[in-house]
């Protein structure tokens, strides 16, 4: 008897076994996959007077207030091409940030970078939607606007160039993939290819470039970002000259040194210099890639992009900025200023509050209306007035975590002799007092 129950036992098992494996089977053929974040257009985002079309991609795990990071295709391209020939959405998946990508629509599908409304703020060209779709992001994914990056290949380059300089409060900083200076492809005829910019015979001072940069957006004293530049030594498209001016063009721009604080060959072929620091996110890193053509990014070098803009982390810093993985205030900035008549000098002490060495500093900060620099100690300052940074000397260049440096300079007033404001470490808002 009990051998009986034993086998009814065993037979009713087998029969549910038999029922249950092919509903299993089903549910795994038809389960949908776990990754299902995809590539989606958005209409109806804002102003867009040139009838750009924006794609974007949103991971399915994203940061609190994610960072975004605008990726601009080539010419003859678009942007569902670009985020399928990049890896830029891949990343994204990796560090929660968000991705627009902007498509061009006139003819040849390259983006507007020589008229004069292109390269004015607000001026109504294609720099006023790619800056509708990121505002749409804002109000509609709660991104950090404090966290906003582009990067771009050749016309998408040449983009990047523009839009950090018609917008540079909107963008923290950009990476360019054989491009050339903001600018440079200025045409006034309606003609949109400048042949001579293109073949790499226009040649300007650094103050000349900087001051293009500068006119597109009158009167702003504020912050600017940062610039990572990219370009092959056999492009016969825009061709190799073209990376030294924008070297010219963005180290005038961010006030730093054309002498490079550190060279180095990150990997075979690679030559990289930064100008203004020697960490990741120095104000300038130009990487020049010797018998490489005009191309788009390859492997890898996406996730250096990544790196410079301060992205790679999936930590998401305090709302009001700081790169990814340097959270804001990592820093402190302490503030004597002694006044008379018409001249001031003004101490800093600057204190790495985070937890591990800073090797190579630039400190930003900007100056009351009418202060110009006249003098400085520890510290080399450049321009000698507005938005200015300070650069390491040799002495100094390494600050410890929770060490500090003291620097200084002496300035003419015309009345306002208050102190700077605005402080930022390689990138990093500052904490003062």
């Amino acid at each position: 008897m009990p051998n009986r129950a034993a086998r009814h036992v065993r037979s009713l098992l087998a029969a549910l076994f038999a029922g249950v494996l092919p509903l299993l089977a089903a549910l795994l053929v038809t389960a949908p996959p776990a990754h299902a974040a995809t590539l989606t257009e958005v209409t109806n985002f804002g102003t867009n007077p040139s009838n750009l079309r924006m794609h974007l991609y949103v991971p399915d795990t994203v940061a609190t207030r994610p960072a975004v990071l605008v990726a601009v295709h080539y010419c003859t391209g678009s942007g569902p091409a670009f985020y399928s020939g990049t890896e830029f959405a891949s990343l994204a998946d990796r560090y929660g940030f968000i991705v627009v990508y902007p498509s061009a629509t006139r003819s040849g599908n390259c983006f507007d970078v020589s008229s004069p409304q292109a390269l004015t703020r607000g001026g109504g060209s294609d720099p006023v939607g790619i800056r509708s779709m990121v505002d749409y992001v804002q109000r509609t994914h709660n991104s950090d606007p404090a966290r906003v990056f582009v990067t771009g290949a050749s016309s998408g380059a040449m983009m990047t160039n523009v839009l950090l300089g018609v917008y540079p409060d909107v963008f923290r900083a950009g990476a360019a993939f054989a491009g050339v200076p903001f600018g440079c492809f200025a045409t006034t005829d309606g003609s949109g290819w400048n042949s001579a910019c293109a073949q790499g015979q226009i040649s300007r001072t650094p103050q000349e470039w900087g001051n293009a940069v500068r006119n597109a957006y009158p009167g702003y004293t504020g912050a600017r970002p940062r610039m990572q530049i990219w370009h092959g030594t056999n492009d016969d498209t825009l061709r190799y000259p073209n990376f030294g001016e924008q070297v010219k063009q963005w180290t005038n721009v961010l006030g730093v040194s054309q002498t490079p604080a550190s060279t180095d060959t990150p990997q075979a072929n690679w030559t990289r210099t930064r100008y203004g620091g020697t960490g990741a996110q120095a104000p300038v890193e130009a990487i020049s890639l010797q018998g490489v053509g005009h191309n788009v990014p390859q492997s890898g070098m996406a996730a250096r992009v990544i790196e410079f803009f301060g992205l790679n982390s999936t930590t998401t810093p305090p709302p009001g900025g700081g790169d990814p993985g340097t959270p804001a205030s990592s820093c402190r900035v302490g503030v004597t200023t002694n006044a008379w008549n018409t001249g001031l000098t003004t101490s800093l002490t600057v204190t790495n509050t985070g937890g591990s060495p800073v090797n190579g500093w630039s400190l930003r900060f900007t100056l009351p209306t009418g202060q110009t620099i006249t003098s400085g100690w520890n510290a080399g300052y450049s321009p000698s007035s507005g938005t200015v940074t300070a650069t390491n000397a040799t002495h100094n260049a390494t600050i410890a975590a929770g060490a500090s440096v003291s620097i200084g300079f002496q300035a003419n007033h015309t009345g306002n002799a208050g102190a700077p404001t605005g402080f930022t470490l390689n990138g990093a808002s500052c904490a003062t007092g």
